[in-house]
């Protein structure tokens, strides 16, 4: 079986880019499962179901998705060789832009659509840096330009990745990503792979439900900022220490 992460921000069109996508494996008679995990809430699962694509739901609530993606993600593997799927999606919103559910030696992909702004690839962490392909969405309602300078900064923030443009309505691009996710690695098991990139270090009071805020209560994995004065805007600027 093979498996693909998917990532991204929220509402960025992944669903739809997926569901376009996987209209072009049905002509191979491929199964595909899709596993979707968010934080709080997902209706996606009634647009695979519409299309009688196996899926899996998962929330997790108060908990990190990033940890909780991890957390689960060889047991999805499981669940989708019982489903006897040639292909496996795992799709993932509500990231933080510091995380990454790329896992070495699967295919990665992340989806940034052209509407947040020409400079978000620079805000993106390795959920973007670390893809294999990265596409992009809803290019057709801004002007050449932005469309140009927003992939050249993807191209930026991760040069080897393959960029492609892929439009959710009416799947044009879609099966320029149908060809990469058909040439993804078989994947016989998760048991010892790694991450592509490790999790953010935290374990502090806040991290297990504490509420006030108060020095006393700043212990852990906890970071101050230094204030300094700017010496020619007359500005503070901010820099994180330990």
């Amino acid at each position: 079986m093979k498996l693909v992460t998917v990532a991204g921000p929220p509402s960025v069109g992944k669903t739809s880019v997926i569901l376009k996508t996987v209209e072009h494996f049905e002509k191979e008679c491929k199964k595909i499962g899709i596993i979707k995990f968010d934080s709080l809430y997902t209706k996606d699962d009634l647009a695979y179901k519409k299309i009688g694509l196996p899926f899996m739901v998962g929330l997790s609530g108060n908990l990190c998705p990033d940890h909780f993606f991890v957390s689960n993600i060889d047991e999805c593997l499981t669940w989708g060789r019982e489903n006897k799927l040639d292909l496996l999606i795992t799709k993932s919103a509500g990231l933080c832009s510091r995380c990454s559910p790329h896992i070495k030696e699967v295919l990665g992909v992340c989806v940034i659509d052209n509407l947040s702004g020409v400079y978000t690839p620079k805000k993106i962490g390795p959920m973007l840096k670390l893809a294999d392909v990265i596409v992009i969405t809803k290019s057709d309602i801004v002007s050449q330009a932005e469309r140009e300078v927003f992939a050249f900064n993807v191209r930026l923030a991760n040069p080897k990745a393959e960029i492609i443009f892929v439009n959710g309505f009416t799947g044009q691009g879609a099966f320029d990503l149908s060809y990469y996710l058909s040439r993804a690695v078989e994947v016989g098991g998760l048991e010892g792979k790694k991450l592509r990139f490790s999790m953010p270090s935290a374990v502090c009071p806040y991290c297990v439900g504490e509420m006030v805020i108060s020095k006393d209560y700043q212990r852990g994995n906890a970071k101050k900022m230094v204030f300094k004065e700017g010496h020619e805007s007359g500005r503070s600027s901010v820099n994180f220490i330990d």
